[in-house]
């Protein structure tokens, strides 16, 4: 399996569901984003990475589409 990664940055709301399935928004900033398969994506945050969450593709599609998800390689 290939896993593409890229670094981007958030520049607006893109919600996603807790553990604990409350929805979150993932915060400002900068991200990885990695391509594990043809449909999840995963974005992955925080000053150590410690902080992800799994994606459909059409999300992602949609936060870049509108601007709140910036690649930047």
């Amino acid at each position: 399996m290939t896993i593409t990664t890229h670094s981007a940055r958030i520049t607006g709301p893109i919600p996603y569901l807790s553990k604990s399935g409350a929805e979150h928004h993932i915060p400002l900033g900068p991200c990885l984003v990695e391509q594990l398969d043809d449909r999840s994506i995963d974005i992955i945050w925080g000053e150590q990475g410690h902080r992800s969450a799994a994606l459909p593709r059409e999300v992602i599609e949609a936060a870049q589409d509108c601007g709140n998800l910036v690649l930047l390689d």
